[in-house]
Formats: structure tokens, C-alpha cells, sequence
């Protein structure tokens, strides 16, 4: 535990110091913050870091394997009544109390809260059964992602351009850490069960399949709508006193506890039922697996609250103060730059790559899905801060940019594909939600811009170009194995090309020769 507990801190110091470090630049050069503000600031950094060891350790002994266990037994029962009826309850709960849903929710005033997380729940819900029935009955990924985003570009051209940024942002939000670890574990327990080659590949692409469904909802709820959306600025509320700042964190830690809390609920309790009516594990490992989840639980808690009290009012604050620049087009810099460093420092990216690396036996490293991610988010907040600094719509960029992706499906090994529309729910999280999104918000209300159309958005940007990113990566994979496979030295006797395999005919047949290269398997993706 020792030595996992170091390891998972230099991962939060890795995520976390680097991203503090750019801000810090900034309040010294050209975005100065009053003291109260930097020590907010700092406070948020430090809650960030120590929240983030927490959740990653009890995700790992916890959530994981929760997940896996129902996933697994959930397909044992041969119900296809009883898949769909569980997978549909545990895909609304979780999205209900999902804190980032809540984050956007809040800051939109158009359509009530319990409307607009009740409409993505129920999103969720329905795409979650069919991410799940997808694995059980083995279709093609990349077919059904192509026909989904079809229907949703489809709905969004008749959709009012006050909403089209909020529900491609919903898509975004509502994958957060709660939902992306113990649906990720959900996928590798049900694919389990099938036991072939490709199972391990099509554990991935629930993430991906349950964005869309809150995006679909959404453009459908908006029509119902017919006022303009109006949003909530973020407040960047001073402090007197060192007091005061350490109250202020205090006074809303209540308030992380009880929405985490009701966050965790739904998970655990499924879990206990399952543990008392049909998986009966050991005592030792129960006690293990609760360990895990007040790990979890605190660990989110003071993530959030240092994402929420340190840090939405800082990115809302330099996001003012460096669109007021007269050079105000050096935002499209920054944000690559914040961008690039900012998802690391996403708890549920750790969790993504770890299980990728695991999956993949090594072949897709942490340190390569890691940058890949980090290429893709910084071209996604660059695009932002154009768009907010411009005002082009966005749908100049989705439109292309799903379509190179969607195109990139046939090209690359599936498993790819899979990892890369479930990275893109994942890139967009709580960090997404509570410090790019109120900067993007600041720069557009100091230029006067439409926030609704030009500032949302940017979740939705940084949900796509992973898509872009990581499937690339798979294309480079794919053109390395193959000329590794040339550069290999022949080994001794007849290559598989010239060998010759004598086929025993059927009585009076002719023996024939064949040439064995035709039965070689010369796709290299096969092998991921």
C-alpha cells in the first residue's frame, strides 16, 4: 500500500504542479490577482493534489473491481430482460449525481435543473444498454457510432443555436469521475464473459456510446424550448482575512460530502446487492473493497472542492483579464498551453490509461495515450479561445472534426477507435467544467461576445479531438508494426512465403501444393 500510495502521489504532483505553475506566471505577468485570489488559488491546488492520490488509490481497489463483478454477473444470468433493466437504472443514477452535470446544469438558466439532468440521465441510460448489448451481441463499433453521430448532426441542424454548444457540452460532462471508472470496469466484466479474441477490444466504447446519448436528449429537449438560453456568471467572491479564505473552503466542503455522497449511493448500494443475492465475495475483500470506497469518497470530495472554490473563479478571472489585453488574440496560445497540461491533471484520464495499458499487454503505454490526449486537448481549447475571440460558429469545427474521425474508424485497428471516442468523454471532465469553461466564459464577457454560442462549447471541443489524436496514434502503430515485420530477419529455412505445406486430397484427388503465406495473418491490428 506504501509504495502505491507514493506512486499515485507523484502522479498528482505531475497532473497538478504544472498547471499551477502556468497560472502562478500568469498572476506575476499579465493576469495580476488580488493576495485573497492567489491563495484560493493555491488552497485549490493543494486540495486538488491530496484528493486526487485518494480517489485514484480507492478507484483502483475499489470501483474497479465493483464494476467488473456486476459487469460479470450481470451477463451470467442469460436474462436479456434483466441486462437491459439493470443497465438502464445504473446508467440514469449515476448520471443523476454525477457532480459535473450539475457544475453545467447550474449555469444554465433556460431549462430547470431537474429537467435538463433528469433528460441527460435518461440519455445515458438508454445508450448505456446499448453500449452493453454491442459487446454481448459483437457489432461493429465504428458502424455504430457513425449511424448515432448521423442522427445527431441530423437533429442539431434544426436545433436553436443557444443550445447547440450546451448539449454537445452535456455529452462531455456527464462521463466524469464518477460515471467513466465504474462504467469502464462494468464493460471489461460483461465482456469477460464472452472469452474470444476480441472481447478485451470491445470492453471499450461504453464511455464513448453514452456521450451521445445526452447530446441527442438534449438537442431533443431544446425544441421544447422555444426562449432563449441564459446563462449564470461565476462569481469571484473576495476574502478579508486568511480566515475567511479557509471558511470559505469549510462552508462548502458540507455541501461535496452530501453531493458525492449521493453520487457513491446508487453504485454501492447495486453492488450490495449483488454482493448479498448473487456474488458472495470474501469478508477480506469486502473489507478491502469499502476501504476503497471512503477512499474514493473523500478523495473526490476535496477534488472538487478545490476545483470549484480555487479554481472556477481563477480561470473565470483570466479569462477577463487577458481578453481585455489589447493583444487579447494571445489567448489562443495560453489555452493550448493550459490545455496541454490541464488533462492530466483529469483523475478519471489516470484511470483510463491505466486500464489501457493494462488491456493492451503493454502495447498502448500510458506515456503515449497520455500525450495523445494532451495534443488533442490543446488544439481543443486553441479552437475555443479562436472561437470566442472571433465568434465563428461551431459548428465549423464539429462538422469536420467528426468527420475526420468517424472517416479514421476504417483505417485503424478497432481497439483504437474504441480507446480513442472513449477518451474524448473522459479528457472532458471535472477540471474542464470548473476552470476552461468559466476562462472561456470570462474572455467572451470582456469581449462581448454571445457566452452561449462562443464561450460553451469548449467541453465539447475538448471531447472531440481525441478522437482525432488517438486514432492517429493507432494509424503510426499500425504503419511501425508493419515495417517492423519487413526489417525482421528471416529465420532459418524457407520463409513462410516459399514454404510449402502438402494437403492431403480427399480419395482420388491429385495431391496439391499451396502456398502457407495465404494462411499468415498480415493485419497488424489483429493484434492489438
Amino acid at each position: 500500500m506504501n509504495k502505491n500510495l507514493i506512486l499515485k502521489l507523484r502522479e498528482a504532483l505531475s497532473s497538478v504542479l504544472p498547471i499551477t505553475a502556468i497560472v502562478y506566471v500568469l498572476f506575476l505577468t499579465i493576469a495580476p490577482v488580488s493576495a485573497d485570489m492567489a491563495a484560493r488559488f493555491t488552497i485549490g491546488a493543494i486540495l486538488l493534489i491530496v484528493g486526487m492520490v485518494l480517489f485514484t488509490l480507492g478507484v483502483d481497489i475499489s470501483m474497479t473491481p465493483m464494476g467488473e463483478r456486476v459487469g460479470a454477473q450481470m451477463t451470467k444470468s442469460k436474462n436479456l430482460f434483466f441486462i437491459v433493466a439493470v443497465s438502464f437504472i445504473i446508467g440514469f443514477m449515476i448520471t443523476v449525481a454525477e457532480p459535473d452535470l450539475t457544475v453545467l446544469a447550474n449555469q444554465v438558466l433556460a431549462i430547470p435543473n431537474p429537467v435538463i439532468i433528469g433528460t441527460v440521465a435518461l440519455g445515458v441510460g438508454i445508450f448505456l444498454v446499448i453500449a452493453l448489448l454491442r459487446i454481448l451481441f459483437q457489432i461493429q463499433l465504428s458502424y455504430m457510432l457513425i449511424a448515432f453521430y448521423a442522427v445527431v448532426f441530423i437533429i442539431a441542424a434544426m436545433t436553436p443555436k443557444d443550445f447547440l454548444a450546451v448539449a454537445y457540452d452535456s455529452g462531455g460532462v456527464t462521463t466524469g469521475p464518477i460515471t467513466v471508472p465504474f462504467i469502464m470496469a462494468l464493460g471489461v466484466g460483461v465482456a469477460s464473459i464472452r472469452g474470444d479474441k476480441s472481447a478485451q477490444d470491445d470492453s471499450f466504447g461504453l464511455v464513448s456510446l453514452c456521450s451521445i446519448g445526452p447530446i441527442l436528449s438534449v438537442l431533443i429537449l431544446s425544441r421544447l424550448y422555444t426562449a432563449s438560453a441564459v446563462y449564470v456568471s461565476v462569481e469571484s467572491q473576495s476574502a478579508a482575512s486568511a480566515a475567511q479564505i479557509v471558511f470559505m473552503f469549510l462552508r462548502s466542503i458540507p455541501h461535496y460530502l452530501k453531493e458525492v455522497g449521493i453520487a457513491l449511493l446508487p453504485i454501492i448500494l447495486f453492488f450490495f446487492l449483488f454482493q448479498t443475492f448473487a456474488v458472495k465475495l470474501p469478508r477480506r475483500q469486502m473489507i478491502r473493497i469499502w476501504i476503497g470506497v471512503v477512499y474514493t469518497y473523500v478523495g473526490l470530495v476535496l477534488f472538487l472542492t478545490g476545483a470549484n472554490i480555487g479554481f472556477m473563479p481563477i480561470g473565470n478571472l483570466i479569462g477577463q483579464k487577458i481578453a481585455s489585453l489589447s493583444c487579447n488574440w494571445i489567448l489562443i496560445p495560453l489555452g493550448m498551453l493550459i490545455g496541454f497540461f490541464i488533462v492530466i491533471a483529469e483523475p478519471a484520464v489516470h484511470v483510463l490509461n491505466q486500464q489501457v495499458e493494462t488491456i493492451s499487454s503493454g502495447t498502448i503505454s500510458k506515456s503515449a495515450m497520455q500525450a495523445s490526449l494532451s495534443v488533442g486537448v490543446a488544439l481543443s481549447v486553441g479552437i475555443s479561445m479562436l472561437r470566442v475571440v472571433s465568434g465563428i460558429s461551431i459548428w465549423f469545427f464539429l462538422i469536420p472534426g467528426y468527420a475526420v474521425a468517424l472517416l479514421l474508424t476504417f483505417f485503424v485497428p478497432r481497439l483504437f477507435t474504441a480507446i480513442a471516442f472513449d477518451s474524448g468523454g473522459v479528457a472532458s471532465g471535472p477540471m474542464t467544467a470548473t476552470f476552461l469553461l468559466p476562462l472561456s466564459m470570462g474572455a467572451c464577457e470582456a469581449v462581448g461576445g454571445n457566452v452561449m454560442t462562443d464561450a460553451f462549447g469548449v467541453v465539447a471541443m475538448v471531447a472531440m479531438t481525441p478522437l482525432i489524436t488517438i486514432q492517429i496514434l493507432g494509424f503510426f502503430y499500425v504503419l511501425r508494426t508493419k515495417k517492423a515485420e519487413k526489417a525482421a530477419p528471416s529465420p532459418a529455412g524457407p520463409s513462410p512465403a516459399e514454404a510449402t505445406v502438402i494437403i492431403f486430397p480427399a480419395e482420388g484427388d491429385a495431391l496439391q501444393e499451396a502456398d502457407s503465406s495465404a494462411e499468415v495473418d498480415d493485419n497488424p491490428g489483429s493484434a492489438v
